[in-house]
């Protein structure tokens, strides 16, 4: 079952799927690779991305987890995914997934976003995030993990929950 580390901004969706990736022997996808240059300068510009913005986006990360599974491959995704009509909308194309929230504080969040830079997403967006998020339903499959400890243990803990899950 594919994995989808979602979460806001500073969150460490990154790092985490990368980690959970190479913990799994899976392959990582960044879903920011798949916005389309419009998303890219909205974002850049401080101003949140609508739903229209948000759901051809979604479709083609859905669609690239469809063909990296038939590859063969376990594909983890970091994607923000912040409301359910979002994670509904990649389970739409994609089918069952798993997802991982990573939580944190508001003053942590905001402290890793402010030591990025190079990262398109400007601080000042983390709020419109935190406002948006939708936390996983109890329906949904899935885990909420802080972000106030190691990747490692976090790793530790994703591991645990998807192979509970899935059986692996």
């Amino acid at each position: 079952m594919p994995l989808v580390v979602m979460g806001v901004s500073g969150s460490g969706k990154s790092t985490v799927a990368a980690a959970v990736a190479g913990a799994l022997d899976g392959i990582y996808l960044d879903a920011d690779d798949f916005h389309p240059p419009a998303n890219v300068t909205k974002m850049v510009a401080g101003i949140p991305l609508t739903d229209e913005d948000r759901m051809p986006w979604l479709r083609v990360v859905g669609e690239a987890i469809v063909a990296q599974a038939a590859r063969g491959r376990l594909p983890v995704v970091a994607c923000s995914a912040l409301r359910r009509r979002y994670r509904d909308a990649l389970r739409a194309t994609a089918g069952e997934l798993f997802f991982v929230q990573l939580d944190g504080s508001p003053e942590l969040l905001s402290a890793r976003i402010g030591a990025r830079p190079d990262h398109f997403m400007p601080p000042a967006l983390l709020r419109s995030q935190l406002e948006t998020l939708e936390p996983l339903e109890p329906d949904e499959q899935g885990v909420v993990v802080s972000v106030d400890q190691s990747v490692e243990h976090i790793v530790a803990a994703v591991r645990k929950h998807w192979a509970a899950r899935t059986g692996v």
